[in-house]
């Protein structure tokens, strides 16, 4: 590079930063953007034949809180869910307590107010047409239904 090149682009260089220096600096230039106020869906799982909250579902759970705090919840659905072992009844009672356990851990984690919609839907749709079992179904799934405040 010869030195007229140098000095140039020096120059150049120089009179662009001097530019900037006009422009607000730190804080002032932030823009905020609106909080993301979509609908959440998450899923917790469970250890078989059991309905309490594991130490991940509890940090999916506050997760799913924290980013709801900067929106309005309008309601929240959660539907317990159990796999095809063990007696109908036995399945639908435990969809039951997990869906009422995350309800109890979504709370705790300091989920805004919002109306709670909770259903069990037991062994129900937990084998495929050809009988076969479908993987994942001790669950609780949870929707948080959101807007902006």
């Amino acid at each position: 590079m010869t030195a007229s090149v140098a000095t140039a682009a020096l120059l150049g260089l120089a009179g662009g930063l001097a530019a900037c220096s006009s422009l607000p600096m730190g804080r002032a230039r932030i823009v905020r953007a609106a909080p993301h106020c979509a609908d959440q869906t998450v899923q917790i799982y469970f250890e078989p034949e059991s309905a309490e909250v594991t130490k991940e579902g509890r940090a999916v759970l506050a997760a799913a809180a924290a980013q709801s705090k900067a929106c309005k919840v309008v309601s929240v659905d959660v539907l317990g869910l159990a796999d095809a072992t063990g007696a109908a009844d036995a399945n639908l009672e435990i969809s039951k307590r997990r869906a009422q356990s995350v309800t109890a851990a979504l709370t705790a984690v300091g989920l805004p107010a919002g109306e709670f919609k909770v259903s069990a839907a037991g062994q129900a749709g937990s084998t495929t047409a050809d009988g076969k079992a479908r993987p994942l179904r001790r669950r609780a799934d949870v929707v948080l239904h959101l807007q902006p405040s």
